[in-house]
């Protein structure tokens, strides 16, 4: 058995968003996401794994290629492998509980509208050179 208090780990950052690694379960981890107002995710995928969003409190809005969805208290969101998102926050803090599993966590970064100066490394434009969205 494993046990977590997201409020207890909740750690906020106004220069970005907070991503604790909770805990490593098998395939997989357990984090608590925390997000100040107007902070915003890299637009991403996880090619060999599958994300998955429970808004605890705060929200904003989930970004993928084809839809936009709000994210409030209680909202549930699963990304397949591969699938490229993007999670702004709105006007609240907001902490997220995430789960992911799958052969590799590893994500590769499209854009990041939120850092300015970020450029996208060698390996993650050759991934969409591969894998166009």
């Amino acid at each position: 058995m494993h046990v977590f208090s997201i409020v207890e780990a909740a750690e906020f950052d106004p220069k970005k968003h907070v991503e604790k690694i909770l805990g490593r379960i098998e395939q997989g981890d357990v984090t608590v996401a925390c997000w100040e107002p107007g902070q915003i995710s890299p637009y991403h995928c996880h090619p060999h794994a599958t994300e998955i969003y429970f808004c605890f409190e705060g929200g904003g809005i989930m970004r993928t290629p084809t839809e936009s969805i709000v994210v409030k208290p209680g909202a549930f969101v699963v990304h397949p492998p591969g699938e490229v998102h993007e999670y702004a926050n709105g006007p609240h803090r907001t902490l997220l509980f995430r789960v992911r599993y799958g052969s590799d966590m590893a994500a590769r970064h499209l854009d990041w509208r939120g850092r300015a100066g970020w450029m996208q490394s060698v390996e993650d434009a050759a991934y969409y050179r591969e894998h166009p969205v």
